[in-house]
């Protein structure tokens, strides 16, 4: 057994020899041929065009119906009585009268049916004869749209070359269909049948390009004639095609190691190059001409930031920084994708390269970024402290912020130096917040409140810092002798909050007392104080509050005494 790729379908080959199709349901009989061999096949496999023969059953069955309602024995059908009336007008019956004016309704039915079995004959003898009974039949409708019939010609034409034994491609009209020309005209460029897929384009008014493409490059890869024969058949034969790319050829010539032939190309008495419409197409070709310049305004033009990355790094690696930025810092794009590329591939020679570019661009702010940054990656705190002084020398006087929060930051790290001298603890690197929070963590709480104060630290702030550090080094005394130095600022459900995370019960209640009258009873709760949550809820008139907890509370009692060992 095998299923199809798409998975609706199911071929068999039974024990009596028979190749049998069906739906993977097994509600439709698709197929059952008999091989007259009962000797297994080693393996059933899916073919491209089988695949799309069943994908498309139902449309293929339509014309198989067609082609049967007309030349099945004993058929009554309009398709059949149309097609015997041709045979008897042939034979200059009056029987053709007859039958012409039994299906006057159906005529034109009839006359499709005639042209859609024509399109699935493979013998030319009947798809004449089938095409001129729809022609007989079209010529006694007064309306009639000839374009199935106009189409279906043109169909055939192109089917009966293709399936020619000397081509040897034997292609339904479903699987046609379904693969479009293009996919057929891709088939015979694969074959080397160029000639064969220039007429089929130019009959059915398709363009020519990649035919006339693959041709250049294949002529210029297995060709033994020397290099100007070759370049002067190309240009011969491409040379009267408007619009069509060269680059394909050219790079073909390049990577097959004929430079002087892909030289040639480019720069033939044609001017290739002027024709060609895709700006980055041209740039490998460009570049191998050493156009470096031209092959970056081509790159910018095409919007592909993959290519200019791609000159950018090739323009790297082959001029000095000075001609570099010259030639860089005309264009803004390319700029911006140089910055993004040396600050994501974070180098000390991407670094230095920055440093040089700001500096010869003169912006002086982005050099000063850039030198603040590169300042934290330094270990050596003197050197560092000393590289931040540099950068906020580089800012002018509308940076004023970005100068004076420098400034701060040299100031915290020879504070955070000193503290190292004297606690012991590391220090450096850490923000305001976490020093002050470290100090406290210490029991350096007087330290923590310098530090505060000299760096204007906002009193909310400081008092989550604090309390937090307390609870961390579980100082609860502490914890309530904060809570009770002055009005907090953050209020108490905070210390209720953190006491409760902390698993630290004892002291909570006087913390809830202090937080809104509203939040008391539901505060009560979460340490499971029940009596306590039932008083803050009755005074304030709470009343599905107080029914929660009593229900609560009951439970608790409930679970309490099942828990009891009898």
């Amino acid at each position: 057994m095998s299923v199809s790729p798409n998975g609706k379908y199911l071929a068999l080959f039974t024990s009596e020899g028979k190749l049998w199709v069906v739906s993977t349901d097994f509600q439709k009989n698709l197929l059952e041929f008999d091989t007259q061999s009962k000797l297994p096949p080693h393996q059933l496999a899916w073919s491209v065009y089988s695949n799309v023969f069943f994908r498309l059953h139902k449309m293929e069955s339509i014309g198989l119906d067609a082609t049967e309602n007309i030349f099945k024995i004993g058929s009554t059908t309009p398709a059949a009585m149309l097609y015997d009336a041709l045979d008897s007008f042939e034979k200059k019956l009056s029987k053709a009268d007859e039958n012409i004016r039994s299906i006057r309704l159906e005529l034109s039915e009839a006359v499709e049916a005639c042209i859609e079995a024509a399109g699935h004959e493979f013998t030319h003898y009947y798809q004449r004869l089938l095409l001129k009974a729809a022609s007989f039949g079209k010529s006694f409708l007064e309306i009639h749209n000839a374009d199935s019939f106009v189409e279906m010609c043109k169909i055939l034409r192109v089917l009966n070359a293709v399936r020619f034994y000397e081509i040897g491609i034997p292609l339904t009209y479903v699987q046609y269909q379904s693969i479009s020309p293009d996919a057929l005209i891709d088939r015979l460029i694969c074959r080397h049948q160029y000639l064969l897929a220039i007429k089929i384009c130019e009959y059915l008014k398709m363009r020519t390009d990649r035919i006339l493409i693959h041709w250049a490059c294949s002529k210029i890869k297995k060709s033994c004639d020397d290099e100007d024969t070759i370049c002067r058949m190309i240009v011969d034969k491409l040379a009267n095609k408007p619009g069509l790319s060269y680059s394909e050829i050219a790079m073909t010539a390049y990577v097959a190691g004929r430079y002087k032939l892909a030289t040639m190309v480019l720069s033939s008495a044609t001017k290739l190059l002027d024709y060609e419409p895709r700006a980055g197409d041209q740039v490998p070709l460009l570049m191998s001409m050493k156009q470096d310049e031209l092959a970056l305004t081509k790159a910018i033009e095409s919007g592909d930031t993959h290519l200019v990355y791609y000159v950018l790094l090739h323009l790297k690696r082959k001029l000095d920084v000075a001609n570099f930025i010259n030639v860089v810092s005309k264009k803004p794009l390319a700029c911006n994708l140089l910055e993004a590329y040396c600050k994501e591939q974070n180098t000390k020679e991407n670094t230095e390269f920055l440093k040089k570019f700001y500096r010869l661009d003169d912006r002086t702010t982005d050099k000063a970024n850039l030198t603040l940054i590169e300042s934290f990656q330094l270990k050596d705190t003197a050197q560092r402290i000393d590289m931040m002084k540099e950068a906020g020398k580089l800012y002018d006087k509308e940076h004023t912020f970005e100068a004076k929060a420098v400034e701060d930051a040299i100031r915290l790290i020879q504070v955070q130096a000193q503290l190292e001298k004297e606690y012991g603890e590391l220090f450096t690197g850490l923000s305001i917040s976490s020093t002050v929070y470290k100090l406290i963590t210490i029991n350096q709480s007087t330290r923590a409140n310098k530090v505060r104060s000299d760096f204007k630290m906002p009193d909310k702030r400081f008092w989550w810092i604090k309390l937090r550090a307390l609870v961390e080094i579980r100082d609860w005394e502490g914890v309530a002798a904060f809570a009770k130095f002055k009005k907090s600022p953050i209020g108490y459900e905070p210390f209720v909050e953190e006491c409760v995370k902390a698993r630290q019960f004892t002291k909570v209640g006087e913390y809830i007392l202090k937080c809104d009258p509203h939040l008391r009873a539901g505060l009560f709760l979460k340490i499971e104080a029940y009596n306590e949550a039932g008083e803050q809820a009755y005074i304030q008139k709470d009343m599905e509050m107080l029914q929660y907890v009593s229900g609560q509370s009951q439970c608790e009692l409930f679970e309490r005494l099942h828990s009891v060992p009898v």
